[in-house]
């Protein structure tokens, strides 16, 4: 009889036993001649060598499907064990797979273009209404990017635009009153990453979210670089953000060209940086609209009518300034 401790790593270990023990009560069943405990990450198997050869084969095998597809099912399990083909196939058009097990991918042509422009290019910039999914595709290619090791970490920034006086007056520290305005991005990860993988990468600087403030005098290399909401941006800051670019980098700008919090004798630095760079080359420039809108169809209905509003808006402007 033989002793082995397996240590899931990069994996939620809740997912790999599943509720309430389930999947590794099958397990057991599965395996009759090992005694198999569990105690957070750690699996502590005990018996014969010769199935404990397999039982390791398969765990690695659990392992990478789930990696994979951030969920496992009692069919898989058995087909893994069994010896048998699992349906492992992965769509050319998915992206990764969120914590429910669902293929994120492009839904729309204009998100297809951000895609292809992101995998033909080192800057992309893609500009659109909210709700086009512009910072959630975004981060989905960021967190491909980590699991292929393509990038050995994200970067994710906004500009905190009420950084004055406003921002003063929340309560805690520093990260506790910059953390509203990049909740959006937690989010995304939450939804792409286990709690506790995520948790850890932040820990380890593997995933880095942090103010656009944060960004100078740093050299952003091996990475994929996300500014959020770089409306809100001066042409300093965007400037002092672009040439943050290392080697092996990959950066991503998205913004929204109607929610523009700058004070109004502020130019905002995207609208700047997209005249200046439309026709340097190794720079995507992708343009969103609300037909790329994939949240509730009354988002689309909202952008519509505020649409409508600004033209009726300038519409008055321009004949009160004829008169």
């Amino acid at each position: 009889m033989i002793e082995k401790h397996i240590v899931l790593e990069d994996i939620d270990p809740v997912m790999f036993y599943g509720v309430g023990n389930g999947h590794l009560q099958m397990i057991r069943s599965l395996y009759p001649k090992l005694r198999v405990m569990a105690r957070d990450n750690v699996i502590r198997v005990l018996g014969d060598e010769e199935q404990m050869a397999a039982f390791e084969d398969s765990v690695e095998k659990m392992h990478t499907h789930i990696l994979r597809f951030n969920s496992i099912g009692d069919e898989d399990i058995l087909d893994i064990v069994k010896g048998r083909r699992t349906n492992d196939f992965v769509p050319a058009d998915v992206i990764c797979y969120s914590m429910s097990g669902r293929p994120i991918k492009a839904r729309t042509e204009n998100q297809h273009r951000l895609v292809e422009a992101y995998e033909q290019n080192d800057m992309v910039f893609a500009v659109g209404p909210a709700g086009t999914g512009k910072t959630y595709l975004s981060i989905a290619l960021a967190v491909k990017a980590l699991k292929e090791k393509t990038a050995k970490k994200i970067i994710l920034s906004r500009p905190a635009v009420e950084a004055g006086e406003k921002l003063g007056f929340l309560p805690g520290d520093m990260k506790d009153k910059i953390d509203p305005y990049l909740q959006p991005l937690y989010d995304a990860l939450e939804d792409m990453l286990p709690q506790v993988k995520l948790q850890d990468m932040m820990e380890k600087h593997i995933i880095q979210i942090a103010p656009l403030a944060f960004m100078r005098g740093r050299t952003l290399s091996d990475a994929v670089v996300i500014l959020d909401e770089a409306q809100n941006t001066t042409p300093a800051q965007i400037r002092m953000f672009l040439t943050r670019m290392g080697w092996n980098t990959k950066m991503i700008i998205t913004g929204d060209m109607t929610q523009i919090d700058l004070p109004h004798s502020q130019k905002s630095g995207l609208i700047e940086a997209l005249k200046i760079l439309n026709d340097v080359d190794g720079i995507g420039i992708v343009t969103l609209d609300r037909r790329d809108i994939v949240r509730h169809k009354l988002v689309t209905k909202i952008v519509n009518a505020y649409e409508q509003y600004d033209k009726e808006v300038k519409s008055e402007e321009v004949k009160s300034n004829q008169i």
